[in-house]
């Protein structure tokens, strides 16, 4: 990049590693890094990291990501949702954090429902009752390890890591939460706002200029999210990785009795409305281990529909667009050969996909913006266009879809480069491809998707009002009313 120009960094703290991305106001990517995360400690229900490593991670990402000459004019940081651990008065870890799915808390998390809240077991908040009860400290959320040392002082945390410890944004406060002491509970910041600047010793472990803004991030989601350029009401972001994630936009939070759709808050005081399904493409990884993709997608074109019909979970439970601990994978059917099977797989996460489309048009969500798709698995073009066609809804593929992106457009709304985060988004996140449905292709899946919702119910896991809503809208598309 040319000496002095403005550019803004973007740091992802992901499971498997740390990645930082400095881009232009135009979007254009002039620098990138990433550092792995090797010593996190998983054993059975047990999933721990050090927060120690995060930091070496995050000082070797950056240095690769900033060339010579660069001007920083601000940085954001993302982590995993539901990430959380302990620390001192000065911000120093008292220990390893727990991972966003540690389920060493599910006791605590069937208590808390008991009590009457919707919380589900990999939210922060069981994972903090599980801590204190095995000490004291105060509650932290995994990037403001980070933005503490990049500061070097204890800094707030952002609402968005703080919705899962059951801040209450509507009020923006905490309420009351039996067996967590107030005094160990953070002080709390909207994202985009900004935390400090990078102090000297931080400059020189990380190469990021000493004085440049630290401004408050959000989840890994919601990074996502903003890097799919879905931010304005209407709007929905579908994030198919190991599993499938749907975030949009709304003026109002969307109301779910049951728990199963959550709300962030965006910078502006808009709201971000969405739900984390078990089912993704993670399957296809457990069922066909070593496959080429690429091959398998251009046979599975022969099976449009499969001879069977799945519900593809990852693992057992499942989160939405309904909440089952006791859900595991369906296959409604036999499947002829391995690509038969493979397409069923694919199908089956389509008609997931639509079936959270449903379950939010079910709540009142507005649908009719734009849908985007994002992760891993938007890298097939195969897999783009089938969903597109069982959806029955156009689809864009963004050319850069990075969270680390989403908090570079963070960064610059922070920094005031721009108006609002949607108007950052605009001007950073290109579309790549744009999807048309083939109504033809639509009308082929309209009876394997009503039969999945048929074998859902009868088994007790989908209730019937909303098998019902989606049936009523099996003939139409899932963009509206």
């Amino acid at each position: 990049m040319r000496s002095g120009a403005e550019a803004w960094l973007g740091i992802d703290l992901g499971t498997q590693g740390v990645r930082a991305l400095l881009a232009t106001v135009d979007g254009t990517v002039v620098g990138s890094g990433s550092a792995p995360l090797r010593h996190g400690r998983r054993e059975g229900a047990r999933h721990e990291q050090e927060p120690g490593e995060w930091w070496e991670a995050v000082c070797a990402a950056a240095r690769q990501a900033l060339p010579a000459g660069c001007r920083v004019s601000g940085l954001a940081v993302c982590g995993t949702s539901g990430t959380v651990l302990l620390t001192d008065p000065a911000g120093k870890p008292l220990g390893p954090a727990l991972m966003y799915d540690d389920g060493r808390a599910g006791a605590e998390a069937a208590g808390l429902r008991e009590d009457g809240l919707a919380v589900q077991d990999s939210w922060a908040l069981p994972k903090v009752l599980w801590l204190l009860a095995n000490g004291g400290g105060k509650v932290t959320h995994q990037p403001d390890v980070i933005n503490a040392r990049l500061a070097g002082h204890p800094v707030p945390t952002d609402s968005s890591h703080a919705l899962k410890t059951a801040y209450d944004l509507g009020r923006d406060a905490w309420p009351e939460i039996p067996g967590v002491p107030a005094d160990a509970l953070p002080d709390v910041v909207r994202p985009g706002t900004r935390l400090g600047e990078v102090c000297p010793a931080a400059a020189e472990a990380t190469g990021i200029p000493a004085g440049t803004p630290v401004i408050a991030g959000m989840t890994d989601g919601c990074a996502a999210q903003i890097a799919s350029g879905a931010l304005r009401p209407g709007a929905w972001n579908s994030v198919l990785g190991t599993t499938l994630v749907l975030k949009g936009a709304a003026a109002e939070p969307v109301h779910d009795p049951a728990g199963v759709v959550y709300n962030h808050r965006a910078p502006d005081g808009g709201w971000l409305p969405g739900g984390a399904s078990s089912a993704g493409a993670g399957v296809l990884a457990a069922r066909f281990p070593g496959a080429d993709p690429a091959a398998l997608d251009a046979r599975a074109a022969a099976f449009e529909p499969s001879n069977a019909v799945a519900y593809p979970l990852v693992s057992p439970g499942e989160r939405f667009p309904f909440r089952r601990p006791d859900a595991t994978a369906l296959l409604l059917g036999d499947p002829v050969s391995d690509a038969d099977l493979w397409a069923a797989l694919l199908q089956g996460v389509g008609f997931v996909e639509r079936l959270c489309l449903d379950y939010l048009h079910h709540l009142g969500a507005p649908l009719d913006g734009p849908l985007t798709f994002t992760g891993g698995a938007a890298r097939s073009a195969y897999w783009n266009q089938l969903r597109a066609d069982i959806l029955g809804r156009p689809a864009r593929v963004p050319r850069q879809t990075e969270p680390a992106l989403g908090m570079a457009a963070l960064a610059a709304h922070g920094t005031g480069a721009a108006p609002t985060l949607a108007d950052a988004a605009d001007r950073m996140v290109h579309v790549r491809t744009v999807l048309d449905p083939r109504p033809d292709r639509t009308a082929r899946f309209t009876e394997p998707y009503a039969r999945l919702l048929d074998g859902l119910q009868a088994r007790g896991w989908l209730p019937g009002p909303v098998a019902a809503h989606a049936r009523a809208r099996l003939e139409g598309n899932t963009a509206g009313s």
